[in-house]
């Protein structure tokens, strides 16, 4: 998805609000899981959104974003922002995050959604990461207790002793 960024869209500084990014953001990966669901989605959490490089007027904003994992009814997608200045031809990566969607039927009730069948290495390495991410997700919403996070405890257990995450 491309978006050009305009005088409406920034703050004071020159710079693209980030509340405006997160509102594109959540189009983009509305429209990604739609498409994977083949139904109606709901944004059901944004997490891990990191900004690393402003965004500036006049510049090309480009959001690429990808199912990493179909759950039961919900969907992790990942998303990478880039901002290009067309005149000098530049393009940096700003942003990057993961929502979660839900899909839901036309009373709003959420209903399953197809396997995704990862293929590349990157899809993969994404696909089985998102089991790890949608455990911590639901621990910090309190839907789910520590001790219950299979993939996380798993993931605590191949990591070296006497490293920094294991003291």
């Amino acid at each position: 998805m491309n978006e050009l960024v305009l005088p409406n869209d920034t703050n004071t500084f020159g710079n693209l609000m980030g509340g405006k990014l997160l509102y594109w953001m959540d189009i983009c990966a509305a429209m990604a899981a739609q498409k994977h669901s083949g139904s109606i989605v709901v944004t059901a959490s944004v997490d891990n959104v990191s900004f690393k490089q402003s965004i500036k007027l006049g510049e090309v904003l480009t959001i690429e974003a990808h199912v990493t994992r179909a759950f039961r009814t919900s969907m992790e997608v990942h998303m990478q922002v880039f901002a290009q200045n067309l005149p000098k031809g530049t393009k940096v990566k700003s942003n990057e995050a993961y929502y979660t969607f839900v899909a839901v039927d036309q009373d709003g009730s959420p209903q399953p959604v197809p396997a995704l069948e990862p293929e590349s290495e990157q899809e993969i390495m994404f696909y089985n990461q998102a089991q790890q991410r949608r455990e911590l997700r639901l621990i910090l919403a309190g839907k789910m207790k520590p001790e219950d996070a299979s993939s996380l405890i798993d993931m605590l257990k191949i990591i070296p002793k006497g490293t920094a995450h294991n003291k």
